[in-house]
C-alpha cells in the first residue's frame, strides 16, 4: 500500500504544495505518525489541486524520484536482493531516477572484509546494478560502491566511488569521496576510513538527468559546504548525499546538515541512508529525505528498510532564485571564488 504526506504549511513566497511518498516492502504494514501533516491515500493526492505560483504543470507531470533506505550487511547478495526489490517498486510507482545509500553493496567488520569484498566497477556486482536499471528503465544513483580502481595493484587500497547510471545501464558519471571519515565521536566509536580508502582527486560536474542537474557528493561531504556551493555555481539544481550516518551523529546533525545545504546553495537534496545494524559493530541512524531549496523535508523515511518518493519542482527553484538571488549577492571580492577549475569537465 502506498500512502503519500502532503505538508499544509504556507510561506511568504507562495511556496507550492510539497508531496512526499513513504512505501515499505511488500507484506509490511506503514504506520506514521506526523504532527502537522495529513496523510492522504495515494488515489486521494491524484485528485487534489497543486498550489503553485508561477509554474502550470501538474504534480503529476513533475520528475519523480526514489530514494531507497537499506540495511546493508557483510552479504553483497543479500544487500543486492534487498535493493533490488526497491528499484523495481520504485520504477512500478513511475520514478525516473532511484537514489541508494553509501555502501549500498555491503558493510564489512573491519578494513580487512571491506578490501577482500571490494571490486572494480568492471565486476560482477556492478554489472548485475547495470542490468537492473535496463530491465527497469530507471536511471540509478548508486551513492557509495567500494571500488577497485585502477591502482588496486599499487596501494591495496580502494575508493568511495558514487556511480551514476542512466536507464540504459550505462555508466555516466563516477564521483570518488573526497572527505574522508577519521573520526572518534564519543558513544559511537572510531571510524578510520583512512585505512581502507583513498581520497578522489577532484569533484565532478553536475549531470543532466530526468530529475534536472545532479551534483554528486557521499556522506561526510556533507559537512563542507563549499563542495555544495561549487556545485551549484556550476549549475546543480539537485545535490545528493547518500549517507551511513551513524546513531549519535544522526539525530544531532543529519536533517541540520541537509536543510542548511539545500537553503544555502537553493538547491533540491536529496539523501538516501543507511539504517538500522548492519553486524555487531555498526548500526546507522537511518532517516533518508528530500529536502526542497526552500528548505522544507518533502519526503522521508524512518527508521527501517523502504523508499520515500518525491516530485522534483524546477519551477519553483528559479522561483526561488529569482526571490533570493543569493548568488548575485556574493562578494569574492571579501572572500574569494571558490576553484571552478576543480570540477571535471
Amino acid at each position: 500500500m502506498v500512502w503519500a504526506v502532503s505538508s499544509r504549511r504556507t510561506y511568504s513566497l507562495s511556496r507550492p504544495l510539497g508531496l512526499g511518498f513513504i512505501t515499505r516492502p511488500p507484506h509490511q504494514f506503514l504506520s506514521l505518525l506526523c504532527n502537522g501533516l495529513r496523510i492522504l491515500r495515494l488515489s486521494e493526492l491524484c485528485t487534489q489541486p497543486r498550489a503553485m505560483a508561477t509554474s502550470s504543470s501538474s504534480s503529476w507531470e513533475l520528475p519523480l524520484v526514489a530514494v531507497c533506505q537499506v540495511t546493508s550487511t557483510p552479504s553483497k547478495q543479500q544487500n543486492f536482493k534487498m535493493c533490488a526489490g526497491l528499484i523495481q517498486e520504485a520504477a512500478r510507482l513511475g520514478a525516473c531516477l532511484a537514489f541508494l545509500p553509501e555502501a549500498f553493496d555491503f558493510i564489512a567488520r573491519d578494513p580487512a572484509e571491506t578490501l577482500r569484498l571490494s571490486e572494480p566497477l568492471s565486476g560482477n556486482l556492478m554489472g548485475e546494478y547495470s542490468q537492473l536499471a535496463r530491465d527497469c528503465g530507471i536511471w540509478l544513483s548508486l551513492g557509495g560502491f567500494h571500488e577497485r580502481g585502477q591502482d588496486w595493484e599499487q596501494t591495496q587500497k580502494i575508493y568511495n566511488c558514487h556511480v551514476l547510471l542512466d536507464s540504459k545501464g550505462s555508466v555516466v558519471a563516477t564521483y570518488r569521496k573526497t572527505h574522508l571519515c577519521d573520526v572518534e565521536i564519543p558513544g559511537q566509536g572510531p571510524m578510520r576510513e583512512s585505512n581502507s580508502t583513498i581520497p578522489g582527486p577532484s569533484l565532478g560536474s553536475p549531470v543532466d538527468t530526468p530529475a534536472g542537474k545532479v551534483g554528486l557528493a557521499i556522506c561526510y561531504d556533507i559537512r563542507f559546504p563549499e563542495l555544495s556551493l561549487v556545485l551549484a555555481q556550476a549549475g546543480a539544481e539537485i545535490l545528493t548525499y547518500p549517507s551511513a550516518f551513524g546513531t549519535v551523529t544522526g539525530p544531532a546533525h543529519w536533517e541540520v546538515l541537509l536543510r542548511a545545504r539545500a537553503i544555502e546553495t537553493q538547491c533540491y537534496v536529496v539523501a538516501a541512508a543507511q539504517c538500522g545494524r548492519h553486524h555487531e559493530k555498526r548500526a546507522s541512524h537511518g532517516h533518508s529525505m528530500v529536502v526542497d531549496p526552500w528548505g522544507t523535508v518533502v519526503a522521508s523515511c524512518s527508521e527501517g528498510p523502504g523508499l520515500c518518493l518525491a516530485r522534483i519542482d524546477l519551477n519553483f527553484l528559479h522561483q526561488m532564485r529569482q526571490h533570493l538571488p543569493v548568488f548575485q549577492h556574493r562578494r569574492p571580492d571579501l572572500y574569494g571564488t571558490l576553484g571552478m577549475g576543480q570540477l571535471l569537465s
